[in-house]
Parts: structure tokens; sequence; C-alpha cells
């Protein structure tokens, strides 16, 4: 089938190269001409395990086109699936600017029947406007008659994995209305997806309204189930539990399951914060607000300070002559993607108590360059203590503490008598709680993750409950300040790390252009 694809963001590509892979003719649209004349050179705008090759080979045998013409996109096929980026506005809702102006545009130059595909993660009523500005389109070129549907397919990709979830998906949800031009639409995505349904039938078919619903129902479980388990380790510190231990015992009941029950320092990325956000609001504008995704949003929202806690706790705030080596940038490992990222908090709060840092990430590092550039705009002259190296080992060089953010792979089994003697003091501070303590503990580190407190390893004095120092640490500094002590700025480090979250979320949407989900 011939297949129009529009927007080249990480789900437009995935989508335009698997179905290319398929035996498809996919023509992949984007008004960036950069972005096209790079694809066409053979660059990648994105970091996806598997993409680049699947995307040459395509190319080369023809049936894999990128290209900015809208004309010709449209006159190319009659399945226009739109995947344009859908960017969290001013008020937490999702903007569709791009996807009504990629709607309009189909409207414009179509001759004959489509089936407009909203593949980007919409509210429900997007597929409604969608249809209202494909016929002011048609109207204002005297075409009201020209028949067309619209349909809702979401997609359920995570990054760094999303070629196997596109090729193996677990369900592929059609949305179509129940009248003759949806069941017209409908033959025509079930003949797309054909090949997938060998096996046994993954489609799930529904309303449009439904479909559309289902795709930010499936990402808030998912952000609640981590939430969750985030503010049960943080009790679990307290109380002398390991989570790590709970979260196996809990996961082994098959009602409960183990995905998504690992502690951490929150959720990142383009989808969980967007899609939570776009949900409650859509909640609040019916009257109807969601208090458990209220509190999931808060609770991630202060996660990503939990690690700044235990690192104030040990150090103090002011972190002067500290250097700190860390681990894993990208919000998750198989991506660079640093949208929202919990590593950006942590950073930029680091550098402004006046600390070092030194970085590894394996694919990030030039994403996390710009995207603090922008958190810390401005301060640029803090980035001067920000330095990037090429492995693992070269980050704890004489490093006051290792910070861990990311679960790469190649940081799950370090050399860990290597890594005491590369470090000034051996503190490992694990925000993906990659290490058993007891090992940790033998091998001469203070081990400090997310929930793995026990009680039986850690020292009388190391056991500390971070948030009530940080709190006694700005009790002290407000007094000091008031006497004029201390100068105003030295409450910068607790004062903006708020604004820095938050700021994370709107400064990075421009990084990427598509949301998947994580």
């Amino acid at each position: 089938m011939n297949v129009t694809i529009v927007g080249t963001g990480y789900v437009g590509l995935v989508t335009g190269a698997c179905l290319a892979e398929l035996g498809n003719n996919v023509f992949c649209l984007d008004v960036d001409q950069a972005k096209i004349k790079l694809l066409n050179a053979g660059g990648m705008p994105i970091h996806e395990p598997g993409l680049e090759e699947i995307i040459q080979r395509n190319v080369e045998d023809g049936r894999l086109i990128f290209s900015s013409d809208v004309a010709a996109s449209v006159a190319f096929a009659d399945l226009q699936f739109i995947a344009v980026g859908t960017p969290p506005d001013e008020d937490g809702s999702a903007d569709l600017k791009y996807v009504l102006a990629a709607a309009r545009a189909i409207g414009r130059h179509m001759d004959g029947f489509k089936v407009i595909v909203d593949k980007s993660t919409v509210p429900v009523g997007t597929a409604q406007k969608v249809d209202a500005a494909v016929r002011e389109e048609l109207a204002r070129r005297g075409l009201n008659e020209l028949d067309f549907a619209v349909a809702s397919n979401p997609e359920f990709l995570k990054e760094g994995a999303a070629i196997e979830d596109f090729m193996r998906p677990d369900r592929i949800v059609l949305g179509v209305d129940g009248n003759a031009r949806g069941e017209r639409a409908l033959a025509m995505l079930r003949e797309l997806y054909r090949p997938f349904n060998r096996n046994h039938e993954r489609t799930r078919v529904m309303d449009v309204r439904s479909a559309e619903f289902t795709k930010y129902a499936a990402n808030a479980m998912l952000a609640t189930r981590i939430s969750f388990m985030n503010e049960l380790a943080n009790l679990a510190d307290r109380v002398g539990a390991d989570i790590e231990l709970v979260r196996q015992g809990v996961g082994s009941d098959p009602r409960i399951g183990y995905s998504f029950l690992y502690a951490g320092t929150g959720y990142g990325g383009s989808c969980f914060p967007k899609d939570v956000d776009a949900l409650c609001r859509t909640a609040h504008e019916h009257g109807l607000p969601l208090q458990v995704l209220d509190a999931v949003q808060r609770v991630n929202h202060s996660q990503k300070q939990v690690l700044l806690h235990k690192i104030w706790a040990h150090f103090g705030r002011h972190l002067a002559g500290r250097t700190f080596a860390i681990w894993g940038l990208a919000f998750k490992p198989g991506t660079d993607d640093m949208r929202e990222a919990p590593s950006r908090a942590i950073i930029a709060a680091l550098l402004r108590a006046g600390a070092k840092v030194r970085a590894h990430d394996p694919v990030a590092q030039e994403q996390a360059a710009r995207a603090l550039a922008d958190d810390l705009a401005d301060q640029p002259e803090l980035l001067l203590n920000m330095s990037y190296v090429a492995k693992p080992l070269d980050a704890v060089q004489d490093a006051d503490a290792l910070v861990i953010l990311t679960e790469w792979k190649n940081y799950k089994s370090p050399n860990l008598r290597a890594l005491k003697e590369a470090m000034r003091s051996p503190l490992v501070l694990d925000g993906r709680n990659l290490y058993d303590p007891h090992a940790m503990a033998m091998a001469g580190f203070t081990y400090l993750g997310i929930g793995r407190n026990n009680l039986r390893l850690v020292p009388a004095d190391q056991r500390v409950q971070p948030e009530i120092a940080v709190e006694q640490a700005v009790a002290t500094d407000d007094i000091a300040k008031g006497s004029g002590a201390v100068h105003a700025a030295s409450e910068e480090p607790m004062a903006v790390l708020t604004g820095l979250c938050t700021k994370a979320a709107e400064g990075t949407q421009k990084l990427h252009g598509e949301q998947p989900s994580a």
C-alpha cells in the first residue's frame, strides 16, 4: 500500500520506516527542510537502536521517500498519517496547532477519498477538530461533496525499543466512526496492519473517542505505578526496608506484575509528563479533577529532588571545591532524549551550588549540552564547570561522589576496585538502584540508593533523614541571611530547584519533534 506520514520525529520516522520494511511504499513529509536534507543525506535526527539501518535499506530499495513537498505527499497515498508533535501548552493542555495545520494542508490538496489517521497523542475530541479543519479547507475550494474519514491509531512505542514495539505489537488500537466512511477507513487500516495479525488478532477496534482516551489512560497508569513505587521507596529509606526486595515480593503477585515498579529519580521524557498533564487538564475542563493523577504529578516532581536531598545531607548545601561524576544523562537508556530528564534539574542545582560536574552518557551528551545551556541561560558561566568524557571511569577521577541517573547496560557491572581507586571518596548515589548494597558495602563504598537505606548495613552516623537535614540547613541559612552574614545568592540552589524542574519541561520540546511512549 501507499502511505503518507506527516512528521519525521520519533513516531513518524519509526512508523514510516517499519511500514516500508513490510513492503509498503511510504512518503515521509516534514516542513523542516533541514531535517529532510539530513535524512536524504543518510543522517539521523534522533537516536533509536536499529532505525538507521532500516531507513537506509528502504531508501536504497525505493520504498521510503523524504520530502517537504506537501502537494506530492497528499497525492501519494489515500492513507494520510498525522504524526506531528503535540507539545504542552502554557496551561498544560496539548497544543494541537501542528496537528490541525497538517489537517488543513491535506484539505487544501486532496482530490479524492482520504483516510486521515491521527497517530500523534491527542486529547479526546481531536478527530472532530481535524474533521472540521479539513471540511473548512474543502469548502473554500468548493469541494463540499469530497468524502474522507478521520480515524485514530495511537502509538504505543517505547523510546529505545520502538522498532521492536512496532514490529511486535501487543495491541493495535483502531478508532473509527460507525458509518460508511468509518467502515471504509477500517477496511484500509485492517489491510495495512494485516501482517501483524497472522499469528493472532492484535487489533482492537473501537470508536474514535475511546481510542484517543486509551493512549492517555495507558500512559497515566504506567506513570502512576512509577510514582507509587517511588513514594514507597522514600518510606523504605525511613523505616530501614529495601525497596528492591519489596518490589520482588510485590511483583511476584500475577495481579500486579513487575513492570514499571522500579524506584528511581522520577519519570521523564516526552510522554508521561506531558500526557498526564494533558489528561489532568481535560479532567479539570470537564469539572472532574483526577485526584490520583494530580498526586502522581506532585510525587514525580518531588522525586527528582531526592538525590539532591541526599547530597546536601552528606556534603551540606555549599559545594564549592566538590566534583561530582554523573553516569547517565538521558531520561532512560536507549535514547538521547533529554526532555524532562531528572539529570537536568540535578546537574543544574549542583552547578548553581558551586560544584564541578563531569558527566558520561553513551549517546546523549550533545543533547544534554544543549538542554543545560538552556536551563542555565541566566548563568551561562556555570557551564565552564561542566564537562563531558568519553568513558565512564574518566568521569570519576578524583570525584567526591558518583551519581547514577540512567541505567545504561555498561554501568551495571563496573570494576569496583578501579572505581574506588579513581574516586576521591567512595560515595555512590544510585538513582537507579543498579547495585547490591551488601556488595557495595563489602567493597568499601558508602552506597545511597533510592529506598535502599537498609539499617543493618548503614552505620548509625550515616542514617540520615535527608529531607529533615535540608530543612534544618535552609533554616540556618535563612537566619544567617537575615543577619546579613550570607548573600541572597547562597539561597539559589534550593530556591531555583522547583523552577528548574518546571523550566526543563518547557524548554526541551524543541530538542525533538515528536513524542512516543516512554
